[in-house]
């Protein structure tokens, strides 16, 4: 088939993207170093990365034949990856609500920004940290505050046990220690 028939995405798919979607109705609760590095990304997008790609692209257009052209195809192919990912952290960063978690430095409740040390019923311990949706990284232990287990825990203190619905049922978990961030030196 004739490529000139092809429908390509319009990129209005931000979602499609490798972070979740924001449930309806809920804030995007994002750490203050979280916002800076999401912020950081979109202004290297902007000022750095994207610029370079138009002008590549610029470059390959004027080398005529653009449908055989490496250059050309993946400079535009990335050029919407760029602007698709540009429209997603904009849209997130608008609706960002910065909660500083060292304001609850030295309280034993859980809550937003919370490292979270707890024990299951068989006695294995585990830490998490509970993070912002845009930001959370399980392979470094932090968990989105809409997480199952960072629902089940919000609110809770040190000592008490909670319930967590488990695929293989509901598990009871007791909290064991609950750490936040120093507040910074003014």
């Amino acid at each position: 088939m004739n490529k000139a028939f092809t429908k390509e995405s319009d990129g209005d798919d931000d979602e499609e993207l490798a972070l979740p979607a924001m449930p309806h109705g809920t804030k995007n609760y994002v750490t203050p170093q979280g916002y800076a590095r999401l912020r950081a990304e979109l202004m290297s997008l902007l000022d750095d990365e994207r610029p370079k790609i138009v002008e590549v692209v610029s470059w390959a257009a004027k080398n005529g034949d653009r449908s055989e052209n490496g250059d050309y195809l993946y400079g535009k192919k990335r050029l919407r990856e760029i602007d698709r990912r540009i429209r997603f952290l904009t849209k997130r960063l608008d609706i960002a609500e910065v909660v500083d978690p060292s304001l609850h430095h030295g309280h034993d409740q859980v809550f937003f920004g919370a490292t979270v040390t707890y024990a299951n019923q068989k006695g294995d311990e585990r830490t998490i940290t509970i993070k912002g949706i845009d930001e959370s990284d399980s392979a470094q232990g932090e968990v989105s505050w809409i997480a199952p287990i960072a629902r089940a825990l919000l609110k809770a203190r040190v000592g008490e046990e909670v319930t967590l619905q488990t695929p293989g049922g509901l598990e009871r978990i007791e909290v064991l220690d609950v750490i936040y961030p120093a507040p910074a030196a003014s």
